[in-house]
């Protein structure tokens, strides 16, 4: 019999995806985090799975470089809702082989984190398996208005808050046994979530998402749910001189570091016409929201049509 495919991580959601019943849940599955209200306040709740040789590798990732991750990308998926982190639930599989050391640099990295973001840990799980595991589910409360992938307007501009690329640039370089870039490949072993920009952002902004799998990704996360296409400027997208020297050292593109990446958790974000000049001052202009369906990457003034996207667990 033959198995159908399940048609990428974005088809997949859309098959699982259902209309929440309860009235409180105000965003459900389709965005960085689901957002409910159970009274006054709006809480903000996120879960990221990290996995063995797929988020990390034992290889070149210490244990508490692996916990500090885990932690940092539940914070950027909190943070690209303008919401600030509270609470955390870690639940662990461990392999058979993993010992007491493993544990405690594990956790030492998910305090380390907790204690820079004020985020207290309050319970879990653990279990045994083949690959080390670790899912975190973080609970926030809105810091102000929500900045949902599906607030974006035509006419919005879209910017990136900084330079991207450089996770990707330092896998690439860690998996080729490439010597020196320590800096680029901390990128990758050791991300960080861009809260401080996020609320800063937060107040300008119409829709806002975290750079977990490439700028292509996002930007089509959100026409997607705006239901609105997109132009993105390929010349004016924010890559460093150490991404490029690094793309070449691996025989690869910068830009595609960029486009197709991801874990460098800067934010992608629109802005009005009439916010551009605020929203110059926090990102880096890198395109528009238009009418249309489509997404197009503009290059020396001629448009090609977006194909494909950025990372997918199952392509």
């Amino acid at each position: 019999m033959r198995i159908k495919s399940i048609g990428g991580e974005f088809g997949l959601i859309q098959m699982i995806r259902r209309k929440p019943r309860n009235r409180n849940v105000l965003v459900g599955i389709g965005d960085d985090a689901a957002v409910v209200r159970p009274g006054k306040k709006l809480l903000v709740l996120t879960t990221d799975l990290l996995v063995e040789d797929d988020h990390f590798s034992l290889k070149w990732s210490t244990p508490k470089q692996i916990g500090a991750k885990a932690m940092e990308v539940n914070v950027s998926d909190v943070a690209a809702m303008n919401a600030l982190p509270l609470y955390a639930l870690v639940s662990v599989c461990l392999k058979k082989n993993s010992g007491v050391e493993f544990v405690q640099g594990l956790y030492r990295g998910i305090y380390s984190v907790a204690g820079k973001y004020d985020i207290d840990v309050i319970g879990g799980d653990f279990t045994h398996g083949k690959k080390v595991a670790i899912n975190i589910t973080m609970v926030g409360e809105a810091a102000g208005r929500l900045c949902l992938r599906s607030n974006a307007k035509a006419g919005d501009y879209i910017f990136v808050s900084g330079k991207i690329g450089h996770s990707t640039a330092g896998l690439e370089l860690l998996r080729k046994k490439v010597r020196g870039f320590k800096r680029i490949k901390k990128r990758h072993l050791l991300p960080r979530a861009q809260l401080r920009k996020a609320l800063r952002i937060g107040k300008i902004a119409n829709a806002m998402e975290d750079v977990s799998d490439g700028l292509a990704s996002e930007v089509k996360n959100i026409c997607s749910e705006s239901r609105k296409g997109a132009e993105i400027f390929l010349e004016r997208v924010p890559i460093s001189k150490e991404v490029k020297r690094a793309a070449k050292a691996v025989g690869k593109k910068a830009i595609d570091f960029a486009l197709f990446g991801g874990e460098d958790f800067e934010l992608v974000f629109t802005a009005s016409r009439k916010n551009r000049k605020k929203a110059e001052k926090l990102g880096t202009l890198v395109g528009r929201i238009t009418k249309g369906r489509k997404i197009y990457l503009v290059e020396n003034g001629k448009k090609r049509l977006l194909k494909k996207a950025g990372y997918d667990h199952f392509t």
